[in-house]
């Protein structure tokens, strides 16, 4: 029921710091994005990406983000401009972008079909692989951003800008890269129940029923910023908390429409089927047709404590490991469309901490990591066909897995403190990690013990399927795992940990390690060069 605006658009200063975007261990997060089934932008398979916003302090550089975004696995971005230094460094990457046009520019593009020709020109064709040397970079291209609440009087020009740059790009043999524009999920109204849903009368007939016709003759789909998050906010307790996060629910706390009887499991699935239902009721030409994309999507891990209560790091880890799970590995569609083709895809907003917003507390904290790489907190992705694969501490730990009997989870643990001979010293009575005091608590130290042990091999976190993988530091208060990069700090800074905050340590970013890894190699180059000469002067032969 709520939106939120976009990123915004790139300001020349800003593109001179950045030209950026970045999961998860985020979003087609895999080999060339995962795209999703006509349904969500495209042909395809589903697939996870993460818009980049430019209102960040030291933003990285147009290559340090390219790289940055391929050790992190994501092949698909958002940008909210379309800035030609950033594409080029994506070309690069592999990475595949929705571009943006700026709501400040959108009278221009709406008002001049010439402008808007030379604005594909400039800004698109050098990037969407009209030949072989030609970068594919540029997958879609979003036009404004939520106009009807953001900046209503641009409403008049928003379709004919779309319509006219949809023209400029069949006129230069492009007609398969979409064009749309990203609506706020407000323009629905009345979407709990989703079968009682229906657009905003005012902009129904007026603007909405012709965007769905244009978007169906194009093969566009309709783009739309949906936040569970916002709709917890303002439902007054109405919706569970584990409904908005996508955990499951007793049967009898499940959402049922009782006009269709389906049941509904989270709300990210009850929004898009009130927007599905919506489209039907107004009955639009080609409307039913037309593929959804989730634009952007996301959960805020930091807020004013009493104005809101639910933005968290646990509770944004929880939306967005789960959003991944439910969008790249379980592909169940929604009640109303179900079925991995009709599995929408989404953008995790957002990759970076936009620490220059105004507005509230929550609005500085939507982001994956901080603008210097390293992360806000780690997602629970393992699995998820490699998005986000590669957290930015390099770092993965072995815990008891959450489904695995809880027998079977002691014996493993007993074999790993016994016969995998792992140091179970710290789960003690009266040691660092007894508390809680529980199986599972105190097996997962010790799988990670063993885990750690091994150098974390491929296998060594099995148990018999008693372990899982994970990213996410399970060290808590002052008990620290055998993996945590804390543990680290502590032993070299003789026992005392000075930080607490793993994730604002410079030194474990991404972008460090990777800057770093060039110094060391060329290093390691130069020392061998230099034995060599050593050798070859010493060596008396070489000269006889």
């Amino acid at each position: 029921m709520g939106s939120r605006s976009g990123g915004g658009s790139v300001s020349g200063s800003c593109l001179l710091l950045f030209p950026f975007l970045l999961l998860l261990h985020l979003i087609s997060l895999r080999s060339g994005p995962s795209a999703v089934l006509v349904s969500a932008a495209g042909s395809g398979e589903p697939y996870v990406g993460v818009t980049i916003g430019t209102q960040v302090t030291n933003l990285l550089s147009p290559s340090d983000l390219a790289s940055f975004l391929r050790a992190q696995r994501i092949t698909r971005v958002r940008l909210y401009d379309a800035d030609p230094r950033l594409l080029s460094a994506l070309a690069a990457s592999g990475v595949r972008a929705i571009v943006g046009v700026p709501n400040d520019e959108l009278l221009a593009l709406g008002s001049s079909p010439a402008t808007a020709a030379s604005w594909v020109s400039r800004r698109v064709v050098p990037f969407a692989g009209v030949n072989s040397s030609t970068p594919n970079v540029v997958s879609a291209i979003a036009v404004g951003d939520e106009v009807p609440t953001a900046l209503p009087s641009a409403l008049p020009v928003l379709l004919p800008a779309i319509r006219s740059l949809a023209a400029a790009l069949a006129a230069a043999n492009l007609s398969s890269i979409p064009v749309s524009t990203p609506l706020p999920f407000s323009v629905v109204v009345d979407p709990f129940p989703p079968s009682q849903a229906f657009f905003n009368q005012s902009l129904d007939k007026s603007f909405v029923a012709p965007l769905l016709a244009h978007l169906a003759n194009t093969s566009a789909p309709l783009m739309l910023n949906l936040y569970p998050y916002y709709s917890l906010m303002q439902s007054k307790g109405v919706i569970p908390l584990d409904n908005a996060l996508f955990r499951p629910l007793p049967p009898s706390m499940e959402m049922v429409d009782p006009n269709t009887l389906l049941r509904y499991t989270n709300v990210f699935d009850a929004m898009l089927d009130a927007v599905r239902v919506a489209v039907r009721n107004l009955n639009a030409t080609g409307g039913a047709g037309v593929p959804i994309l989730v634009t952007e999507t996301g959960w805020p891990s930091y807020g004013d404590r009493r104005a809101e209560p639910y933005a968290g790091r646990d509770n944004a880890d929880a939306y967005n490991s789960n959003l991944i799970k439910h969008v790249l590995e379980e592909k169940a569609g929604t009640p109303m469309a179900p079925g991995a083709g009709a599995q929408s895809s989404a953008y995790i907003y957002e990759l970076f901490n936009e620490d220059l917003r105004a507005g509230p507390v929550s609005e500085a904290n939507w982001g994956l990591f901080y603008g210097n790489g390293t992360p806000v907190y780690l997602l629970h992705v393992s699995g998820a066909d490699g998005f986000l694969g590669n957290d930015t501490t390099d770092r993965t730990f072995c815990v008891a897995a959450d489904d695995a009997d809880q027998k079977a989870v002691q014996a493993a643990m007993d074999w790993a403190c016994g016969p995998g001979r792992a140091d179970c010293t710290a789960i003690q009575p009266g040691q660092a990690c007894y508390q809680p005091d529980d199986v599972r608590s105190h097996a997962s130290f010790a799988f990670d013990a063993y885990y750690q042990s091994q150098g974390r091999a491929a296998g060594s976190c099995y148990f018999q399927g008693a372990g899982m993988v994970t990213t996410v530091d399970p060290s808590h208060d002052s008990c620290l795992f055998p993996g945590s990069k804390l543990l680290n700090n502590a032993t070299g800074s003789g026992n005392t940990n000075t930080s607490s905050t793993p994730t604002s340590d410079a030194e474990g970013s991404a972008i460090w390690r990777l800057r770093t890894g060039r110094d060391k190699g060329l290093l390691l180059f130069l020392r061998l060069v230099l034995s060599i000469a050593v050798a070859i002067v010493v060596d008396s032969n070489f000269w006889t």
